[in-house]
């Protein structure tokens, strides 16, 4: 029986368990120089001690200018590894892996003086309007990442994600909805995206897996569905994807027809369905707090890995509650073991 606390190994990548904290921004950069900050420090390694078998550490950016905000995580300068490099170490000393989310926001960098996206449309009236990135510029993107990738690395990460969901720039060029170019990266939507992934394993160890986000629908008017997202997947694992997250949406206005679920589980049929065409793992992510639900996701083998957003957000210790309830054995630290006995 394999369930939530059953170990996983995925190539030079071993979990003690099957729970992911996904990438969740912080905002809390205080210099605006994209270095991680003793906040950081502590927000992560509180999830290592609480159990989590992978701990993705948030959306982290190739260019200051591709960062949501002057306050988000970078990882385009080498002054910004040591500080990633003690989470990671910390994280290490208490069982857990850890990911860095590569990344660049494209038209949804709110802070950039000019955004730069694969056509000039503002994410919306509210955002501004983004400079179209010449070919050039398209073709010089994909080392900005992998040079990223390199300094995590350096850093001692177990594996990289890469962020081509919620509506970011590898997302904006696998969108008709955002790609309106005429050049070779609009006659192929996957283009960018492959260039990125491949460019990202150039800097990988062979042993390390490579993950991505995706989104498996877009939640606008005349945005993509299933069908394209299992494409893109497809596409993506032939570059050298190893992994998919699975989540959905990030663009906007949504649209009636489209809006996303609100009941609990509501992306694991999008995780289950890209798992059975594209044959490779993948991490279900999506109002899956309940512990019973989590390992249900496993058990009846929708996903190979569980992310928990809000829950870990409430409770760096989800984890360890979560076997207490399932009745598994998750390696309670010493110190708090009288809190766990019955």
């Amino acid at each position: 029986m394999i369930d939530l606390f059953t170990p996983w190994t995925y190539k030079g990548l071993e979990l003690k368990n099957r729970v992911v904290m996904p990438p969740m921004c912080q905002y809390s950069v205080e210099k605006k120089d994209g270095i991680a900050t003793d906040w950081h420090f502590v927000h992560y390694v509180s999830r290592a001690v609480g159990g989590t078998g992978l701990v993705i550490i948030e959306m982290t950016d190739v260019e200051p200018d591709g960062r949501i905000s002057d306050y988000d995580l970078g990882l385009w300068s080498d002054e910004q590894i040591l500080p990633l490099a003690r989470i990671v170490e910390a994280c290490h000393q208490h069982g857990a892996k850890v990911a860095v989310q590569i990344a660049h926001a494209g038209r949804k960098a709110e802070d950039a003086p000019t955004p730069v996206a694969p056509s000039p449309i503002a994410f919306n009236e509210k955002y501004k309007s983004p400079r179209a990135l010449t070919t050039d510029e398209v073709k010089a993107m994909p080392e900005k990442f992998a040079q990223a990738v390199k300094r995590a690395v350096q850093a001692g990460f177990d594996t990289i994600e890469l962020h081509g969901a919620h509506g970011y720039l590898i997302h904006q060029f696998q969108s008709a909805y955002t790609n309106k170019r005429t050049d070779e990266y609009g006659k192929d939507l996957t283009k960018f995206g492959r260039e990125v992934v491949q460019a990202a394993k150039s800097e990988m160890p062979a042993d390390m897996p490579l993950i991505m986000r995706i989104s498996a629908i877009e939640y606008v008017e005349g945005g993509y569905g299933l069908d394209h997202s299992i494409e893109l997947a497809q596409a993506y694992k032939k570059a050298g994807v190893d992994i998919f997250h699975i989540s959905a949406g990030g663009e906007g206005p949504i649209a009636a027809a489209g809006k996303p679920g609100t009941h609990a589980a509501y992306q694991v049929p999008f995780a289950r369905e890209i798992k059975k065409a594209v044959g490779t793992p993948v991490i279900a992510v999506g109002r899956l707090d309940d512990p019973v639900l989590a390992d249900a996701v496993i058990g009846n083998g929708d996903a190979d890995l569980v992310a928990v957003g809000r829950g870990m957000l409430r409770n760096p210790y989800w984890t360890l509650e979560a076997a207490a309830q399932l009745r598994k054995e998750a390696g309670v630290p010493q110190q708090y073991i009288n809190g766990f006995r019955h």
